[in-house]
């Protein structure tokens, strides 16, 4: 399986970051604090992220600017953003945070079981996109290792194709669990990730079975 994934947690407030870091300390993940938008886009500099739970009222850089300079990046564009803000917030965040590319938004003080379980969704998705990759790279690496050399390809590639598909049923095995937690309410966003990573599954799949026969 890939390392933990990491999370970022931005928020000004040393309080509510404490009150996240033990909501989501049971998923045994990274937990990355930051108390700034500034802080927060240093860290996206130098690590990839599952998640990220920003908060949208901090003094400087808002949730809301520190959420359009990650979405400009060609590097953190794509990952998760989950706004949190007070309950009296004004009427137009929902608005402003869907429109700022946020996948949800929770008001606080949240339901920690509530967050903990979003959060776990998105971390199980980077997991098994990251899994996939890994897998989809060693077969090419070991693959073209083998076809470099004459007669190679014949002794080595039954074993390792079929070893390869062994390792990518664990993942359809996990990718089904992961589809069966979404509901009727999910984020449409969440569901588009979630079928993506069905679709390269599949396509991976598709192609060990082509090797298979042919080996």
């Amino acid at each position: 399986m890939p390392d933990k994934a990491r999370i970022l947690l931005v928020d000004d407030r040393a309080d509510n970051i404490t009150a996240l870091e033990a909501t989501l300390g049971s998923l045994n993940q990274i937990l990355v604090p930051a108390r700034s938008g500034d802080e927060a886009l240093k860290a996206l500099l130098s690590d990839e992220y599952a998640v990220i739970l920003l908060d949208v009222l901090m003094p400087g850089m808002d949730g809301f600017e520190t959420a359009a300079h990650i979405k400009l990046r060609p590097r953190t564009r794509s990952v998760p953003i989950i706004f949190l803000t007070a309950m009296n917030a004004e009427p137009d965040y929902v608005f402003r945070s869907y429109s700022a590319g946020a996948v949800d938004y929770i008001a606080k003080p949240f339901d920690p079981w509530v967050l903990r379980a979003k959060v776990a969704i998105f971390v199980d998705l980077y997991l098994k996109n990251r899994q996939l990759s890994e897998q989809a790279a060693l077969l090419r690496g070991q693959l073209a290792g083998a076809l470099a050399v004459p007669g190679a390809a014949a002794v080595a590639g039954e074993p390792l194709v079929s070893e390869l598909s062994g390792r990518l049923a664990a993942i359809e095995v996990l990718a089904t669990v992961l589809t069966g937690r979404l509901s009727p309410t999910t984020d449409p966003v969440l569901v588009d990730a979630v079928g993506q990573l069905e679709q390269r599954v599949a396509q991976l799949r598709g192609v060990l079975d082509a090797l298979l026969v042919g080996c």
